[in-house]
C-alpha cells in the first residue's frame, strides 16, 4: 500500500463564464467527490479557493478548487499543504488532459507538467513532481480534426458526443477515489485503467 491521498485538488478557472469550459474539467470532478464524501465546498480565503473537508477514519479529507485562475493553482496548493503539513505523495490533482482523447482517463505520479500551466505552478509551490494526477482526456483540436488554438480550444464546452463521454469518465474516477483515500494505487490504476478503450 502507498501513502493514503488527504488532498483532492481539482484544477479549474473560478467563475461562470469558464464552468462548463473542457479546462475546467477538473472542477467538475471535483464537484462530484465533494457529493460523494457528503461535503461541500465553502470559500476559504486564506487557503485561496474553495475547500471542502471530509473525514476517512481518523484522517481529515480535503477537497481544493483553487480560486486563482489556472496559471495560480500552486497558491492554493501551497498554502494547503503547508498548513496541514501534507507531503507532495498525499496529493492528487484533477485536470484536463490535451493528450487523451474524451472517454480516456490516466492515473499517474510524478512526471512532467506537459506544459499544463497548473500542474506547472503547483510543482513549484510543493517543490516536488511527486503528487498524483488523474488526467481526464479532452481531447486535442488536431486529434479532434478542429481549427482552433489549444489556448481557444480548452476555453470552450465540449461538443455534445465529447461531453457524454468525459461525464463517463468522471463516474469512472468517482468509483476509484476510495481506493486511493486507502492507499491502494495499484486496485485504482486497475479499475480505471480497464475502461480506457485503445
Amino acid at each position: 500500500m502507498s501513502t493514503p491521498i488527504r488532498l483532492i485538488v481539482g484544477l479549474g478557472n473560478p467563475g461562470p463564464d469558464y464552468e462548463t469550459t473542457r479546462h475546467n474539467a477538473g472542477f467538475w470532478l471535483a464537484d462530484h467527490l465533494a457529493d460523494d464524501l457528503r461535503t461541500s465546498f465553502a470559500l476559504e480565503k486564506s487557503f485561496f479557493g474553495m475547500v471542502a473537508k471530509s473525514r476517512q477514519d481518523a484522517d481529515n479529507i480535503l477537497l481544493l478548487k483553487p480560486n486563482t485562475y489556472m496559471n495560480r493553482s500552486g497558491q492554493a496548493v501551497g498554502a494547503l499543504a503547508r498548513f496541514y503539513k501534507l507531503t507532495p505523495e498525499e496529493v492528487l490533482v484533477l485536470h484536463d488532459e490535451l493528450d487523451l482523447m474524451p472517454g480516456q482517463v490516466k492515473l499517474k505520479q510524478g512526471g512532467g507538467h506537459a506544459g499544463h500551466n497548473g500542474l506547472k505552478d503547483i510543482q513549484a509551490a510543493l517543490g516536488s513532481p511527486n503528487f498524483w494526477r488523474l488526467r481526464i482526456g479532452i481531447g486535442h483540436p488536431r486529434t479532434l480534426g478542429l481549427a482552433q488554438q489549444v489556448a481557444d480550444f480548452v476555453l470552450h464546452p465540449p461538443r455534445r458526443e465529447e461531453q457524454k463521454e468525459i461525464e463517463a469518465v468522471i463516474d469512472r474516477c468517482r468509483a476509484v477515489v476510495p481506493a486511493m483515500l486507502s492507499g491502494d494505487f495499484a486496485l485504482a490504476t486497475r479499475q480505471l485503467h480497464s475502461g480506457n478503450e485503445s
